[in-house]
């Protein structure tokens, strides 16, 4: 059986601006992203499409995704 590889969804901290943006939680289409104790949290991937919408919108280019 062929399975999807996970694709991995990194966050700097250094960069994100956290609740103040929140870009990645509002555009992502799999919901992804969380907001949580005003910072972003990515979830495992597994449901990531790959689309790398957050990843585009990201003013402070903060996401990276690779596979």
């Amino acid at each position: 059986m062929w399975r999807k590889k996970m694709p991995k969804i990194e966050i700097d901290h250094n960069k994100c601006d956290g609740k103040e943006c929140a870009e990645c939680v509002d555009s992502c289409p799999m919901s992804i992203f969380k907001l949580e104790n005003d910072g972003i949290t990515a979830g495992s991937g597994v449901e990531c499409t790959l689309c790398e919408l957050c990843q585009d919108l990201c003013p402070s280019s903060a996401i990276t995704i690779s596979e």
